[in-house]
């Protein structure tokens, strides 16, 4: 797997994209941005599930109202420029603890929201109006909440890649 990090990091492209002068910071400006826009939306939706706000709003309300701005715009903008920062600068992330972490989590996330709309979601009619969702709502709910901010967290923390347990260190995959 190193093998093709190194191949990708030397990449015309990839290497252009690492020395522009404006390329990597306006794009990560944008990867923040859109991600906010993302989460930030998302999180109402994860909030009315949990039964933390919007107890009055109906369930089935939200997503026509919500999906099309977070996964079109926050989503797909985030999911473009997180893989171009990757791009730019696969060497840097390939041992990168938190990377790895926050795309564990991305997985997560995806799942638990997998799970819940192949699931619970399917019997939306019986609790659609319900000021308190059930069980499985409310655990997608919280458990979605809990992972988009451990996402924002370490995507935070790639910066710090010497901040690592000592185990990936040992790994020969840290500072």
């Amino acid at each position: 797997m190193e093998s093709f990090f190194v191949w990708m990091e030397a990449l015309p492209s990839s290497v252009a994209l690492r020395e522009s002068i404006n390329g990597y910071p306006v794009l990560l400006t944008s990867h923040v941005v859109s991600l906010c826009l993302f989460v930030g939306l998302i999180a109402f939706w994860d909030m009315r599930l949990a039964g933390l706000a919007l107890r009055g709003q109906r369930i089935s309300t939200m997503p026509p109202r919500l999906f099309p701005w977070a996964l079109g715009l926050g989503f797909l903008i985030s999911l473009a420029t997180g893989a171009l920062l990757f791009y730019g600068q696969p060497m840097r992330y390939y041992t990168n603890f938190w990377f790895w972490l926050k795309i564990g989590m991305l997985i997560l996330a995806g799942v638990n929201a997998a799970v819940f709309h192949l699931t619970t979601y399917q019997s939306i009619d019986k609790w659609d109006t319900a000021r308190v969702t059930p069980p499985a709502a409310r655990f997608a709910g919280m458990f979605s909440l809990a992972l988009w901010a451990g996402i924002i967290i370490t995507g935070r923390m790639t910066a710090y890649s010497g901040l690592v347990p000592q185990w990936w260190v040992d790994l020969g995959l840290g500072n």
